[in-house]
């Protein structure tokens, strides 16, 4: 357990879930399901039951660290790593695995978004716990597949075959970005397709030697760093670092590229929380399908299949409205068809030019 460490993401901006999630306080810091913990909270609890305390690092931006703090109380800073500019997955998580190898060049590593919602916790302990297991035995880089419960156009897919590794974990055929509905629809009804969960599992030398081949720029930089990594010197050289590194994902600049790459079909209650969808579709729904949180002063008349998210304590009545999303916050009020959701990143940035970044 002492070679098991986790890297949590939590970077991201959720402009998707805007008014509720925005730039200074965004979904991952947010109890968006109304379940008493904000999703960071979740996300680094059930890696407390997998890994040392002192073994989880989260990577955000640094305008986010006293937000982390703040919600991780008793995390030590230094676990903090902080990038100075928003450059995708792939720099962060070469940074992370960086500063561990120095740290423990026997390690084994996770690395997982913070803003995912996950219902079974004791499945997913155990796949996380098989998996570090397998990475740390074999020449592998291990991503988790979700079996899918429906055709999906939100989600990546994953395509396995037959040749597998301590039988349950099976090599990677091929890697699908958001398909439209007929491909999705394909993919299900072939059974060999899980959705990428983005949940990477690997030994810190195997991800090492993969950003070598395949990112080798990016690798480069954060190499030449090893002097500093754990010592006070460490974030001028990030500084540095950050702004020459390309803007890629770790699943284009590696996954898609390795030949080592195994999936472990997983169960465990996964959501990506993506948009105020998958929200309506979790949350608990009163007879006529109005999903409200937090439901202690809304009175809704003749309206159904809504979702509603309204500061606590504000009296809000509904009538005559059905399949609406209905947010306030931060002075904000947002009301839009729910099959029109995928417009909310459009209308942010219309709110931007118009208003300004106040209210973004």
């Amino acid at each position: 357990m002492k070679n098991s460490y986790a890297l949590i993401m939590a970077g991201g901006i959720g402009s998707r879930f805007w008014p509720i999630s925005r730039t200074a306080h965004p979904k991952q810091f947010i109890d968006i399901l109304g379940l008493g913990k904000t999703l960071i909270q979740q996300t680094y609890e059930r890696f407390q039951k997998i890994v040392p305390d002192e073994n989880i690092f989260i990577l955000t931006n640094e305008i986010y660290a006293d937000l982390v703090m703040e919600q991780i109380p008793g995390m030590d800073r230094s676990r903090i790593l902080c990038e100075p500019v928003m450059r995708n997955t792939a720099p962060c998580i070469a940074y992370g695995c960086h500063k561990i190898h120095k740290l423990n060049p026997n390690a084994a590593i996770v690395v997982s978004p913070s803003d995912h919602l996950i219902l079974d916790s004791e499945e997913f302990i155990k796949c996380i716990n098989k998996s570090l297991k397998t990475a740390s035995e074999n020449d592998c880089l291990i991503t988790l597949g979700i079996k899918p419960s429906r055709p999906d156009t939100g989600y990546g897919y994953i395509q396995y075959n037959t040749k597998k590794i301590e039988d349950d974990f099976y090599k990677v055929k091929t890697f699908t970005e958001k398909p439209n509905l007929e491909l999705a629809q394909t993919f299900v009804q072939s059974g060999d397709f899980l959705w990428n969960a983005g949940i990477f599992v690997w030994s810190v030398k195997n991800i090492l030697r993969a950003f070598q081949m395949h990112l080798p720029e990016i690798n480069d930089i954060f190499n030449e760093g090893a002097a500093v990594y754990n010592t006070e010197n460490e974030k001028e050289f990030i500084q540095a670092a950050f702004t020459q590194c390309t803007n890629i994902s770790i699943d284009y600049g590696v996954m898609e590229k390795a030949e080592n790459v195994y999936v472990l079909p997983s169960e465990f209650g996964w959501s990506d929380l993506g948009t105020w969808a998958s929200v309506y579709d979790l949350a608990e729904k009163d007879y006529v399908g109005n999903a409200v949180i937090p439901a202690e002063k809304v009175i809704m008349y003749n309206s159904s299949n809504c979702m509603v998210n309204v500061p606590q304590g504000k009296v809000v009545i509904l009538q005559g409205l059905h399949d609406f999303i209905v947010v306030e916050d931060n002075n904000t009020l947002l009301i839009c068809p729910r099959d029109r959701e995928q417009e909310i990143k459009q209308i942010v940035g219309d709110v931007k030019q118009r208003f300004g970044t106040e209210f973004i």
